[in-house]
C-alpha cells in the first residue's frame, strides 16, 4: 500500500506486547493500537499498521507492555493530605481520635483541591486512568479530575452527623443530586451515591438512597463489613449482621460495590453472589489497619465480580495499583493455604476490567478493545528489576512496579509522557501541599 493510501490517524502505538484483558487473548506480540478521536480503532501486528495507518503521533515501545488503564475502585483522594499523620492504629482509634478531628480542623475546598490534585499526580504517575472516590466537596473533587483529565467517579458522600459539606441527610443528598445533575453525560466524570458505612448512615437515608439509585441509574459505594468489630457492635445493637440489614433495605443489587467485606459468612458469600453485587478489595489498607483478609480466592468461585482498590493514603499510605496487584496475588494464597488460587491474570483483570464493571464502566474502559477509549498505559520491562522476561501478566504483579510506568493516556490523550505529567506543574504542586501541611502540623 503506497503512503497516500494510508487511512490517516491521530495516534499509533507499537509495543513488544499488547496485554487486551479481553478474555481472548492474553497477551499480544510485537502489536499496535490505532488511536482516533479518543478511542482504539484498531489492534493490529505491528507490521500490519505500518501498512495501513499514518499517524500525528507514530509512538514505538520496543521493551514495553501496553496494559489497559489501572482502576482503583476505592480511594478518598483528598486524604493524601493526611498521609502519615496517624499510623500503627486500630480502625475506630485512627478514625475517631486522629481523622475525623483533622477533618474537622483542616478540611475545606481547597484541601480537597490540593489533596486531590495531588492524588490524581500520583495515581496518573502510577499507571491509574480511573478511580473510585468518596470524600467531602466531591464538586471540588469532579472539577479537578475534569481539568486535568482523568476519569472519574465521584462518590456523593452520605453520612448522618455533620461535617464542613452537609448538615444532615438531606443536605448531603442534595448537594450530592446537583452534582450529579452538573456532570450527566460528562466523558470522563461520573458520580455514583456513597453512603460511608452502615455504622455512619441510619435507615430512612438509606432507604432515599436505594430509591434514589434505581431511578438515576447510579452505583451505590459503601465501606461493608471492614472489621470483625463493626460486624459484631451491629449484631449487639440491632441484632442483624450489616449485610442482613443491607438486603433489608434493598441495597443488595448489581448497584452495589461493597468495600472491604473482610468478615464473610458463606451464606453471605451466596447472598453477595445472587444480588450482582460487587466487592472491593484493599488489601495492604485492610493490613495496615489490622481490618481482616477478604476471602477473595472464594469471592471469585462464587461468580462475585471482584475490584481492586488503595483505600486513602492516609491508611496505605499510598496509591499504588501494582503494589495492590502484588498483595492480592500474595495474601489470597496464604489466606486459603493454596499457592495455585487468584493467579496473576485474574489479578490484573481485578485490577482493570473487573473494576470497569463494578463502576458500571466496562463498555468504556478495562480493556484494549476496539470501540474503547484508548486508556492505556506503557509498563517497561527493560530494566534490571524486570529483565529477563518470560510472562510479562506474571511480571506486571509479581515483578515490576509503578517506577516502570512510563507514559499514561487517557480517552486518547497522553497524560504522561516518558514520567512527566502533562495536565498538572508538579513544582507548584509540591509547593501548595507543604503550605497545607505546615498549618497541619502547627
Amino acid at each position: 500500500m503506497k503512503d497516500g493510501s494510508l487511512k490517516h490517524i491521530d495516534t499509533l502505538l507499537h509495543a513488544r506486547w499488547v496485554i487486551p484483558v479481553d478474555n481472548k487473548h492474553r497477551y499480544l506480540d510485537h502489536h499496535a493500537i490505532a488511536i482516533h478521536e479518543d478511542k482504539i480503532i484498531d489492534i493490529l501486528p505491528s507490521e500490519q499498521a505500518n501498512n495501513k495507518y499514518s499517524a500525528d503521533a507514530n509512538r514505538r515501545y520496543e521493551q514495553h507492555a501496553l496494559i489497559p488503564g489501572l482502576i482503583n475502585s476505592h480511594t478518598h483522594a483528598a486524604m493524601n493530605l493526611f498521609r502519615g499523620l496517624a499510623d500503627d492504629l486500630s480502625l475506630m482509634d485512627w478514625l475517631e481520635n486522629h481523622i475525623w478531628p483533622a477533618e474537622a480542623e483542616h478540611v475545606n475546598e481547597a484541601f480537597v483541591h490540593t489533596g486531590t490534585e495531588l492524588a490524581i499526580a500520583e495515581m496518573i504517575r502510577s499507571g491509574t486512568t480511573c478511580f473510585n472516590d468518596m470524600y467531602f466537596f466531591p464538586d471540588v473533587t469532579a472539577r479537578v479530575a475534569a481539568d486535568v483529565g482523568i476519569r472519574a467517579s465521584v462518590g456523593l458522600i452520605l453520612i448522618d452527623f455533620p461535617t464542613v459539606w452537609a448538615n444532615n441527610s438531606e443536605e448531603y443528598i442534595d448537594k450530592g443530586l446537583a452534582v450529579f445533575d452538573h456532570y450527566k453525560g460528562h466523558k470522563l466524570i461520573k458520580t455514583a451515591f456513597a453512603p460511608h458505612a452502615p455504622y455512619t448512615v441510619s435507615d430512612e437515608p438509606l432507604k432515599h438512597i436505594r430509591t434514589l439509585a434505581d431511578e438515576l441509574d447510579l452505583g451505590v459505594h459503601m465501606h461493608i463489613h471492614e472489621t470483625a468489630y463493626e460486624v459484631s457492635e451491629a449484631e449487639k445493637n440491632s441484632g442483624q449482621r450489616p449485610l442482613a440489614r443491607l438486603n433489608d433495605l434493598g441495597l443488595l443489587t448489581p448497584s452495589l460495590q461493597a468495600v472491604h467485606m473482610t468478615q464473610l459468612l458463606d451464606e453471605e458469600i451466596d447472598l453477595l453472589a445472587a444480588s450482582g453485587s460487587h466487592v472491593v478489595h484493599c488489601p495492604k489498607s485492610n493490613m495496615k489497619l489490622a481490618s481482616g483478609i477478604c476471602p477473595v480466592d472464594r469471592l471469585l468461585k462464587a461468580g462475585i465480580n471482584v475490584a481492586l482498590g488503595t483505600d486513602s493514603s492516609s491508611s496505605n499510605n499510598n496509591l499504588d495499583m501494582f503494589g495492590e496487584m502484588h498483595m492480592t496475588a500474595l495474601l489470597a494464597k496464604v489466606g486459603a493455604m493454596d499457592a495455585t488460587v487468584v493467579p496473576a491474570e485474574q489479578v490484573l483483570q481485578m485490577a482493570t476490567i473487573n473494576g470497569a464493571r463494578a463502576l458500571g464502566m466496562e463498555d468504556i474502559t478495562g480493556s484494549l478493545e476496539v470501540g474503547k477509549f484508548a486508556d492505556i498505559v506503557a509498563v517497561n520491562f527493560d530494566t534490571i528489576e524486570t529483565i529477563p522476561v518470560y510472562d510479562p501478566v506474571s511480571h506486571l504483579v509479581y515483578c515490576s512496579s509503578r517506577d516502570h510506568v512510563t507514559d499514561v493516556w487517557i480517552a486518547g490523550k497522553q497524560r504522561l509522557t516518558d514520567k512527566v505529567l502533562n495536565t498538572i506543574d508538579e513544582n507548584r504542586l509540591k509547593q501548595d501541599c507543604i503550605k497545607i501541611s505546615e498549618t497541619i502540623n502547627n
